[in-house]
């Protein structure tokens, strides 16, 4: 076969040889691959040689690719940085990306609040949060923070619970049992609070002999002053704090920071294990997962791995990280993981002694975690290819539906009406592509003119997209397959009217209706029934329910922000600025309603008169409308 790339292949002449990355993009302008190179026209020369020289995952790209554009870096470790970038900005689908095999815990400390909280959490955010894990199991966090609570008793409550206490004067339970400190009603202040929460991040840093020595050396005081039972409380704090150090694993006899980083890998999948060491101690890991899509071996793998690490975890990435083989470009890496860091990083491979056994543990956990992944991915794999190969027989479908787009309205009685889309391609919920729709064109509840203006809004700014230069093309360009209908008939022919009236081809369309969960296709009288145990059927239902949900989820927040300024509506001096001002200081409308007039005016803009105002406004009796004795005998 003749390699198809030849068609597009640029003149070498154009091609710089400096360092850079590259893109190549399909038919739609989609990229579908990033990659970087030391000599840019070296590297592009490799895709327009012989056919039969190109590896088979290579070759896949090459048959959808339609174009190739580069960018030209100043150094080799600027390039591996862009392509970082460009790959998660544009997801290509011949990119290798690591994902994480679930959603890891953290133990979260919120230093950036005027009284910092302590907190299990998932999903770190960049908002100056301390985070210290991740760990394996939630409930491993919630013992050990239990444990600390009784030597550090810090916050740990909601806002709600802090605000309801300090208004009060009243410490929740957590403060009887020595759990809290309460700072919420001044038993310390804010200061002594802060600086509690300091020696609790010193311990989880791992400077735990400081802390031991601290309570010895109080607890010893407190006996010399025969206050015996103050220092019984301080041994159960000794003997808390002992156990929480039992549950950090010990791997190092010196006290020093590494992350230690393996792999288990086949021809087509690779699982990868981070585990983080401070001061000798397990505080953390992490496993991710990647299908290598791409032509890549071990070294050039565990490069792209060490990236992603850094790029993720940031300043928290340790001095020295310990590999099982030396990365690709290793004095590059190690360059780009300095710079993210800002100090010095070192990547090694250990040969001997504690940290090579260390590092054997952790391919053990690779080992276990790559089996586990694929014993789901195939059960996974095998459905999901099942359901799109029935839905294409059952529909008639000219090809699998690889991308599948579901649309459904929501509304109440015509107002705040709204539709959702969401995407799903292979398969698999695409939340990045999702969109809501306000309605603007349609008055009352009339769900088929609603469908037509969505899908006629969907597919202009399509045709629009599609029609710009391949850098400048949105995610709207993109169209899909197959198009789900949440509706009966009427839905079905109002979307069919809206792509035939704007000249769109080659997108199937379908609706679902709830009542017998029946398929109805354009072009046909009777509905299609799948069977009730067809893994079609379950797919369609799943996109349907996600684009109901989405929808709705929309809706109750639009209608609800109605309401809440609704109710403030016709009081003079009450504007967007206090009426935030009482919904943050309050929580709610109901509990707004609930306040005294004194509880009103503690509010900050909001006066003694104002106070009264505004009380009276929201308990003035409504008039209830005369109950009418038509068909009364």
């Amino acid at each position: 076969m003749r390699n198809p790339a030849l068609e597009f292949k640029p003149d070498p002449g154009t091609i710089p040889t400096e360092p850079g990355c590259y893109l190549w993009r399909d038919r739609h302008g989609r990229v579908v691959y990033v990659g970087k190179a030391k000599n840019l026209r070296a590297r592009l020369s490799s895709y327009f040689q012989a056919w039969g020289g190109i590896h088979q995952r290579t070759r896949a790209m090459l048959e959808v690719a339609r174009g190739v554009e580069w960018i030209v870096c100043a150094s080799e470790v600027e390039a591996l940085h862009l392509e970082y970038n460009l790959i998660k900005q544009h997801l290509p689908r011949y990119n290798v990306r690591y994902t994480d095999d679930k959603s890891y815990p953290y133990l979260a400390l919120t230093v950036q609040d005027d009284v910092p909280r302590a907190m299990v959490r998932r999903n770190p955010r960049r908002d100056g949060t301390r985070y210290f894990g991740p760990f394996a199991h939630a409930y491993a966090i919630r013992e050990t923070l239990d444990l600390l609570l009784r030597v550090y008793p810090v916050r740990t409550c909601s806002q709600g619970v802090f605000d309801r206490c300090r208004r009060t004067g009243r410490p929740c339970l957590l403060f009887h049992i020595g759990r809290c400190a309460a700072p919420c009603t001044g038993e310390v202040s804010e200061s002594e609070h802060r600086a509690l929460v300091g020696r609790l991040i010193g311990f989880l840093d791992g400077d735990t002999d400081q802390a031991m020595t601290e309570l010895n050396l109080r607890m010893e005081q407190e006996s010399g002053k025969l206050n015996y039972e103050a220092a019984a409380r301080i041994r159960d704090q000794l003997g808390a704090m002992r156990k929480a150090l039992e549950k950090q694993v010990m791997v190092s006899g010196r006290s020093e920071d590494f992350d230690a980083v393996h792999f288990h890998a086949d021809e087509l999948e690779a699982a990868f294990q981070a585990f983080f060491v401070r001061k000798g101690r397990v505080v953390g890991r992490k496993g991710w997962t990647v299908d290598r899509v791409e032509e890549l071996d071990e070294p050039a793998l565990l490069t792209r791995f060490l990236i992603e690490l850094a790029m993720e975890r940031e300043d928290d990435i340790a001095r020295e990280i310990l590999v099982p083989t030396e990365p690709e470009d290793a004095a590059t890496v190690a360059e780009l993981l300095s710079e993210i860091r800002r100090a010095r990083v070192t990547v090694r491979v250990p040969q001997r002694g504690e940290k090579r056994a260390f590092l054997d543990t952790v391919r053990e956990n690779a080992v276990e975690a790559f089996h586990q992944h694929k014993l789901k991915r195939a059960k996974d794999f095998n459905a999901r290819s099942q359901a799109l190969h029935e839905l294409q027989e059952a529909l008639g479908l000219r090809e699998a539906p690889l991308r599948i787009e579901c649309y459904d309205i929501s509304t109440l009685q015509g107002t705040n009406s709204v539709a959702s889309m969401v995407v799903m391609e292979d398969g698999l919920p695409r939340t990045s592509e999702y969109r809501r729709f306000k309605i603007r064109g349609v008055e009352g509840q009339d769900d088929f003119a609603m469908m037509h203006e969505v899908i006629t809004r969907r597919f202009t700014r399509f045709l629009s997209e599609s029609a710009l230069p391949a850098p400048e093309r949105g995610r709207f360009s993109y169209p899909p397959n197959l198009v789900i209908i949440d509706g009966g008939k009427g839905q079905l022919n109002a979307a069919r009217r809206a792509l035939d009236s704007l000249g769109v081809e080659g997108v199937e369309l379908c609706s679902l209706a709830k009542r017998l969960e029946e398929v109805f296709l354009p072009d046909r009288e009777d509905s299609v029934l799948l069977p009730r145990s067809s893994e079609a059927l379950y797919l369609i239902q799943r996109i349907r329910d996600e684009a109901h949900r989405f929808a709705i989820t929309y809706h109750r927040s639009l209608r609800g922000k109605q309401m809440t300024e609704s109710a403030f509506d016709d009081i003079p001096g009450i504007g967007p600025t206090r009426r935030k001002a009482l919904i943050v200081h309050f929580g709610s409308l109901k509990r707004i309603r609930q306040a005294s007039v004194e509880e009103l005016g503690a509010v900050d803009g909001i006066s003694g008169t104002l106070a009264r105002s505004l009380y009276d406004h929201l308990h003035r009796p409504t008039r209830t409308p005369p109950r009418s004795r038509e068909g009364v005998g």
